[in-house]
């Protein structure tokens, strides 16, 4: 089912945000570099998507008392963020090339982790997860650029692939079919991150990680080590 896009809604999806920077030249150098000038549309998403996927490493020991954490062009620099600040990147290179984009939140349970994290966070419930929805062909598409491929492979998935067309969401199922991945409940969608309410959030809902000294920390290295 197709869905027109206003004027008005497009520029709004397709502006620079606060923390969705589309309009810093690092952000557009790096959505230009991605993706051939003549691509399609949905090539585009699908491209931009990957680049943003491998080329930024999960990293869920960030320091989500930092604004700078949920800001595109500050997770391009780093080269690592977790899954807003990697939704708010990918939205972010699709604003450049005038792809109407906005972010999501979910809570979701059993997301990829280790027991190390778990144990940090206290909980097996990843609270206001982000992902990222593109306008492409006539509909909003969502999809999750958080998991990088080398990732994947040492927690034994497959990366989620988007084609700029089906929503890849979610990892349902892990290598060996059990359930992997829930989304309990959706908190919709927005044009720019919330981040001072996330950052409220996290401090509340992971008080545990608050006073862990999480420098050092590697997801890829404690998946490897099991």
């Amino acid at each position: 089912m197709t869905e027109a896009l206003s004027d008005t809604i497009r520029r709004l999806y397709t502006a620079p945000g606060e923390y969705i920077d589309s309009d810093h030249p690092a952000v557009q150098d790096f959505a230009r570099t991605e993706v051939p000038a003549d691509a399609g549309e949905r090539d585009k998403a699908s491209l931009l998507y990957r680049a943003v996927r491998d080329g930024i490493r999960y990293n869920p020991y960030v320091d989500m008392r930092t604004s700078e954490v949920f800001r595109a062009s500050s997770v391009l620099a780093a080269g690592n963020g977790y899954c807003v600040g990697k939704a708010a990147l990918y939205a972010a290179v699709c604003r450049v090339h005038g792809i109407p984009s906005r972010v999501g939140f979910a809570d979701v349970r059993n997301h990829l982790t280790t027991e190390k994290l778990r144990r940090s966070m206290g909980t097996d419930v990843f609270t206001w997860h982000g992902y990222t929805e593109v306008h492409v062909d006539g509909a909003w598409r969502k999809a999750t650029p958080t998991f990088n491929a080398t990732l994947c492979a040492k927690v034994g998935v497959a990366p989620l692939d988007f084609d700029g067309h089906t929503d890849a969401l979610l990892h349902p199922f892990d290598g060996a079919g059990r359930t992997y991945m829930q989304y309990v409940s959706d908190h919709g969608s927005y044009h720019d991150v919330p981040a001072k309410f996330l950052m409220r959030e996290m401090a509340r809902e992971y008080a545990n990680m608050q006073g862990e000294d999480l420098s050092g920390r590697d997801m890829e290295r404690e998946a490897a080590e099991g």
